[in-house]
């Protein structure tokens, strides 16, 4: 049976995200990040294609590790300004029916009784389309801005992390039976007390002794993300993503990590099925060869390097402004994100990076790997990037948006189509049924959310 691909399109609520300087070109619209109707749009958009999901990059903090401060960052537009992806959710869902929405939140600076409420109230308001990418952050200027001196070091932050997933699983899965909101207007009882129960956690990072806020919303636990590729975020992830987002430059150095993390999540019990991988990309389509690699020179021409070295020096905690630009990259081990700097050192043996090849690589879509050619000569490609990967989806980054996606939706998605690689049409249900199969609106065992829905504290009418 063939596989069949699932699309995420991957953005920022900011200008550009992976492809600074293309915010110059003409026919770009990220510059209009901060009004509501470019997501709207983009949002219909992305449903005419029955994209699966919206997957939103967010972060705290700004990429002030080129040249030692924010000035590279602000002159180019790197992943600042930046908004809240949360507040774009609503608005999109009142304008779809199916697309999901996966929202990067960093865990490591909001408390999780308070966000336990935001995640269920769009659940509520999505009818069960939203998911969450957890993030444990990598910027040290993330880390001022919230008043400690440094970030915490990688793999302590994994620690916290388990300990913030156990407090919100038991708000989301055990504060409240499914029943506890009666709605009876005959006796005037909006909610059984008798079928609430207080969640108490008292942990090394986190204490809580509440009541979840929010009634049972209809996935409890949204989809979970995770985006990390090194060894402590695969095992992590293996413990408790359903969806992972990994990124590399070839098949060479994204297949291992596929294999690698399908083998620990087995270790944990949970089949490897249960995990879909996504991987990122950048597709530039025309209706003839030429036309596609002419839009691409057409894009190259607005390459902003210095953009693309600041995002990845923000990415690996390397100052490549003090680099030449002919210099080969050296592996770095320090507590920023690794698998960026694992993509253009050691994860690749046979490829030495030089800081000009990073730069023109990363200035359009990021790290992952660029198509250009005909819709079929995309499929094709796409085709032999899953067999020889083995992922489930792919992040569609963007060079130009909407353009990008646009050109995904009435070029790529038909060809795909007639393939059978993609839907002919979306599934009912939230987005865990979306994925996943239908009667699956929850998190069911071995995954360790299911393990607290029943483990109730004493209910507070017996209090």
């Amino acid at each position: 049976m063939t596989k069949q691909i699932r699309l995420n399109a991957f953005a920022m609520n900011c200008v550009a995200h992976q492809s600074p300087g293309l915010w110059t070109h003409p026919d770009d619209r990220s510059s209009d990040y901060n009004r509501l109707s470019y997501w709207l749009d983009l949002a219909k958009t992305l449903e005419r294609g029955r994209f699966d999901g919206l997957f939103l990059a967010d972060v705290l903090g700004v990429y002030d590790v080129y040249g030692g401060n924010v000035d590279a960052a602000l002159r180019n537009a790197a992943q600042v300004p930046v908004n809240d992806p949360l507040m774009l959710v609503s608005a999109m869902a009142s304008v779809t029916s199916h697309l999901g929405f996966g929202v990067t939140c960093t865990l490591s600076y909001e408390p999780p009784y308070t966000f336990a409420r935001r995640i269920s109230t769009l659940d509520h308001l999505t009818d069960g389309r939203i998911g969450w990418n957890i993030v444990t952050g990598y910027l040290d200027s993330a880390a001022r801005g919230m008043g400690k001196a440094k970030q915490t070091a990688h793999d302590d932050r994994y620690d916290i992390a388990e300990e913030y997933m156990e407090v919100v699983y038991r708000l989301w899965e055990s504060s409240w039976e499914d029943d506890a909101a009666v709605r009876d207007r005959d006796a005037a009882v909006f909610t059984d007390p008798s079928r609430v129960h207080r969640v108490q956690h008292y942990g090394t990072h986190y204490t809580v002794d509440a009541i979840h806020l929010a009634e049972p919303s209809p996935q409890r636990t949204p989809v979970l993300y995770q985006a990390g590729s090194s060894l402590r975020g695969k095992l992590f992830a293996a413990q408790h993503a359903e969806c992972v987002f990994i990124s590399g430059p070839s098949a060479k150095v994204i297949a291992p990590r596929v294999a690698s993390l399908r083998a620990l999540t087995a270790e944990t019990g949970r089949p490897p099925s249960e995990i879909l991988i996504f991987s990122m990309m950048t597709v530039i389509l025309g209706k003839t060869e030429d036309e596609a690699r002419a839009k691409h020179e057409d894009y190259r021409r607005h390459i902003n390097h210095e953009g693309a070295l600041t995002l990845m020096s923000g990415w690996t905690g390397v100052d490549f402004s003090t680099y030449d630009l002919d210099q080969k990259v050296q592996h770095v081990l320090n507590d920023a994100g690794r698998t960026a700097m694992d993509n253009i050192t050691r994860a690749d043996p046979d490829r030495v990076w030089t800081v000009r090849e990073v730069a023109e690589h990363v200035g359009i879509g990021g790290i992952g790997p660029i198509i250009i050619g005909t819709p079929a000569q995309a499929a094709d490609a796409i085709e032999a990037w899953v067999r020889e990967t083995d992922v489930d989806g792919l992040n569609l980054a963007f060079a130009i948006s909407p353009g990008t996606f646009e050109d995904i939706v009435d070029l790529l998605v038909p060809e795909l189509t007639r393939r059978g690689l993609y839907k002919a049409e979306y599934e009912p249900g939230t987005l865990r049924e979306k994925l996943f199969g239908t009667g699956r609106a929850r998190l069911a065992a071995p995954h360790p959310a299911a393990s607290f829905r029943h483990a109730h504290a004493p209910a507070l009418a017996a209090e």
